[in-house]
């Protein structure tokens, strides 16, 4: 069921590594037309495109969703549920209030002032998908560090089917501040570019559809984005000291998301190579979504022997996984080589699931290898930072004729001369 392989040579690896997957042409093309319209006739266009695809006519008025009626979800669920929903946030909050920059005044010898000042976006716009996708943990992933960072609005938008009340109750606790009920490319067209009904905001994030996630490809540039994301990713490192029905149960649980998700085991001990068919077998036996789990394994999963900790380390940095589990004698060991991941899982009491809700940082993590220069959705993300710079005399006639000089060997003479004019007494 699982592809077995050996490295090195690392070059074993190639064929299983990320590659750069463009859209389809037909997606590009229907998206790209349906945001040129979005941008040019707005709310009409919005409400076209709903007809078309969601195949619901609706009114512009019809559009958003008094904050009354989806903060009633609250009391539809049970207690135990908004009990989970209240802590994932408290400790995400926690985690996420770290992250905040204050910025630098730096105040010169002289007098003169060089600094940064860190200002949160006004507006952000989170996508929540619909229908039969229920996920409240991506909603208090994207929407809570934007809280912590400051932003005003939080704009969320989700497909007319109508999201359900986990997902509902997630946006009334973690901070979005208003809820439309337009999905697809439309709805991020309206977000980016505002229409009557839509506010235009400054960022857009969340994950959606092939349709969803072009059209955020598209309309990077004229607003933020978070990411494209691919296909979720877990690789584990172990060693003899972990346990193969652990590994088998971590595997199948990435797998369980659908057909796409990729899960490697890296191991040095032929005792868990051995066993791991087996053991995953077992796993599957007793998943519900086993059908879509064994699917992925058999499409994306992968065994590794590897015959050092320090070969595993290089398969990793070489793969950088968005989530990677250290099932190791000394796991914070380990992890210090590693360069390249989204997110780092130190020990066997820390299943990448803990991260998934509960543990603090962000799941929004890079995929298809873009962890070697991304980063995990953070308050970051939500901030500008603008220079500031305040000269005084003394320091303008003593930095004149560098800046002049600079100036003139770019051909700039107009960036010298109202330097010049400022250096004659006045």
């Amino acid at each position: 069921m699982i592809r077995q392989i050996t490295v090195p040579p690392m070059e074993r690896l190639n064929p299983f590594l990320p590659r750069l997957v463009e859209t389809d042409a037909e997606t590009r093309t229907v998206v790209a037309a349906l945001l040129a319209d979005v941008r040019s006739r707005g709310d009409p266009a919005v409400r076209d495109a709903t007809r078309r695809f969601d195949g619901i006519e609706l009114a512009p008025e019809e559009w958003e969703v008094p904050k009354s009626v989806w903060h009633e979800a609250l009391d539809r669920i049970n207690l135990t549920l908004r009990n989970a929903l209240e802590a994932a946030i408290t400790r995400v909050t926690d985690y996420h209030v770290r992250q905040r920059d204050p910025g630098f005044r730096l105040l010169q010898e002289d007098g003169s002032i060089l600094g940064m000042r860190v200002t949160p976006l006004e507006r952000v716009g989170l996508y929540v998908p619909g229908g039969k996708a229920c996920y409240p943990s991506t909603v208090i992933m994207n929407v809570v560090p934007a809280v912590v960072a400051g932003v005003s609005e939080i704009i969320a938008v989700t497909p007319p089917t109508g999201a359900m009340d986990a997902v509902l109750a997630a946006c009334a606790l973690g901070g979005v501040t208003r809820l439309f009920r337009i999905g697809g490319a439309q709805a991020i067209g309206a977000l980016a570019y505002g229409t009557a009904t839509f506010p235009r905001v400054d960022k857009i994030v969340g994950p959606g559809n092939r349709w969803v996630a072009e059209a955020k490809r598209q309309v990077a540039g004229d607003v933020g984005i978070d990411m494209i994301a691919g296909p979720t990713e877990l690789v584990i490192l172990a060693d003899s000291t972990a346990d193969p029905q652990n590994i088998a149960a971590d595997l199948v649980a990435q797998a369980e998301h659908d057909e796409d998700a990729v899960a490697w085991c890296i191991t040095t001990d032929t005792r868990i190579a051995d066993a791991l068919p087996a053991a995953l077998e077992n796993a599957l036996a007793r998943a519900p979504r086993a059908a879509v789990a064994r699917a992925a394994l058999e499409r994306s999963g992968l065994l590794i022997w590897v015959p050092s900790l320090q070969d595993g380390v290089a398969v990793i940095n070489r793969r950088a996984p968005e989530h990677l589990e250290l099932l190791v004698r000394d796991p914070e060991a380990i992890s210090e080589e590693i360069r390249h991941a989204g997110a780092i899982f130190l020990g066997d009491s820390s299943p990448e699931p803990v991260g998934d809700y509960l543990a603090g940082p962000s799941h929004v993590l890079p995929t298809r290898g873009t962890a070697r220069y991304a980063s995990p959705l953070g308050v970051y993300d939500f901030v500008k930072r603008t220079s500031i710079i305040g000269y005084n005399r003394s320091r303008l006639l003593n930095d004149a004729d560098h800046v002049i000089v600079l100036a003139e060997a770019e051909g700039l003479t107009g960036h010298a001369e109202a330097i010049r004019v400022r250096m004659k007494e006045k």
